[in-house]
Parts: C-alpha cells; sequence; structure tokens
C-alpha cells in the first residue's frame, strides 16, 4: 500500500457491522459493491472494552480477497503481536499512540521494514502532538470521530473539524501519507469528512446496513470528493 496517495477518497469497509457469522461472504459483498479496502477491527477486551478477532481469522479470510486489508489494533500491545499480523497479509497496520509508549516506534519500523504501510491512530481526545515524535515512520494517520470498540456510535464533528485538516496539513501533503477517519463514516457526515482532506473513511454500518451497498459505497465517496476538491480550490 506504499506509494502515491490517491487523488480521489477511498472506501474502507469495515466488517465490525457486517454478519461474523458469514465474514467471507460479507468481504465479497464490500468488494462487489466497490470498496477499496477491508477494514479489520482487532480489539483485545483491555485496550477497549470490546472483544473482536485476531490474526488467525485474518489469516483465514485473506484467501478471500486481493483487496488491501486495513488493520486497525485496539490492543494494549501492537508491538508483541506486530509480526503475526504481518504474517496474516495485512497491507497497512495502525494502532493507538496511547499504548505504552515503547512499543510504539519499533514496531511502525518493523511493519514499514516488512513493505506494508505504518499507522497510528488518535482517540477524540488525544491531541495530534502526541504524534510529533513519530512523524518520520508513519504512512497512515487515523483520527477517531468516536470512542474506539463498538460501531455504529454518534460522530463528533467537532472531532473532525479540529483535526481532520490539521492532520493533513501535518503530513507530508505530497507524499504518499494518508489521512483516514474511523467513526460516523456515512453519507450525512461525508461533506465534513471531505473538507478535511480525508483521504479514507473507513464505513461499517453505513454499508453493511443499506439496502444498496454499491450505491451508498458511491454516494459516500462523491460527496466527500467533492468537498476534498471544493476545499483544495478555496
Amino acid at each position: 500500500m506504499t506509494g502515491r496517495r490517491p487523488a480521489g477518497v477511498l472506501i474502507a469497509a469495515s466488517i465490525l457491522d457486517s454478519d461474523l457469522g458469514a465474514l467471507g461472504d460479507e468481504i465479497r459483498r464490500a468488494e462487489a459493491a466497490g470498496a477499496d479496502r477491508i477494514h479489520l477491527d482487532v480489539m483485545d477486551g483491555h485496550f477497549v472494552p470490546n472483544l473482536t478477532f485476531g490474526w488467525k481469522t485474518i489469516e483465514s479470510l485473506r484467501r478471500v480477497t486481493a483487496l488491501p486489508f486495513d488493520a486497525h489494533l485496539m490492543i494494549s500491545e501492537p508491538g508483541r503481536w506486530t509480526e503475526q499480523f504481518l504474517d496474516a497479509g495485512c497491507d497497512s497496520i495502525t494502532f493507538h499512540v496511547e499504548v505504552a509508549a515503547p512499543q510504539v516506534g519499533p514496531a511502525l519500523a518493523r511493519i514499514r521494514e516488512a513493505g506494508r504501510s505504518a499507522g497510528l491512530s488518535v482517540k477524540p481526545g488525544t491531541p495530534l502532538a502526541a504524534l510529533d515524535a513519530y512523524r518520520d515512520l508513519l504512512d497512515i494517520v487515523l483520527v477517531m470521530t468516536v470512542e474506539p470498540g463498538f460501531g455504529g456510535q454518534s460522530f463528533r464533528g467537532d472531532v473532525a473539524k479540529a483535526k481532520l485538516a490539521a492532520a493533513r496539513a501535518w503530513l507530508d501533503p505530497g507524499g504518499a501519507s494518508e489521512v483516514q477517519v474511523d467513526g460516523g463514516g456515512r453519507a450525512e457526515n461525508a461533506e465534513v469528512i471531505g473538507r478535511g482532506g480525508t483521504d479514507v473513511i473507513v464505513a461499517g454500518s453505513a454499508l453493511y446496513r443499506a439496502a444498496d451497498m454499491a450505491a451508498e459505497v458511491e454516494r459516500i465517496r462523491t460527496l466527500a470528493a467533492t468537498a476534498r476538491a471544493d476545499a483544495g480550490r478555496a
């Protein structure tokens, strides 16, 4: 996933709100609907109160699609398990800057060493300044506009307005770095997200609960891309 960042806005389908008993079919459904990536929310019941799945599940799902796997590790010890998620076939791995600091730099470096994209996520209450020490190791900044742990939460528009454009300006504007947003990735929030210069929108319940997933993917993408282009011309 390294290389120049996309000109448009990409949609990463989060399987957290899919039918977890039929994950293979749900991933195929997202691919057929035009999603650009599959977003994998890994939770350990410790860093966040929820518990989902681990690298063994991801490894099993890797054969289902050629779409990039975008892993979001909401776990306390990402540095301990980096190798397993790389081996499972994740194309990008993002974890939280709020974890114990000594593991952050080495884990990011190992992800990049493996030729994958390395990212850090910030909770709504965490300032972007928390990322400063790792700037040279980052391909992705993932801005959380909800508290991590559960899907379907209400979008924090104040966080989006405060952080998205700031994150875009903080990163190399012409390089491969991406600003992603996770939380409230749906059509009614797409313009605010797009105006912030966002590259990737994580969408879960908006897609998997839609009557027409393909139409919803295109709707979110178009609204965000138009707003991003308009903001760039302003």
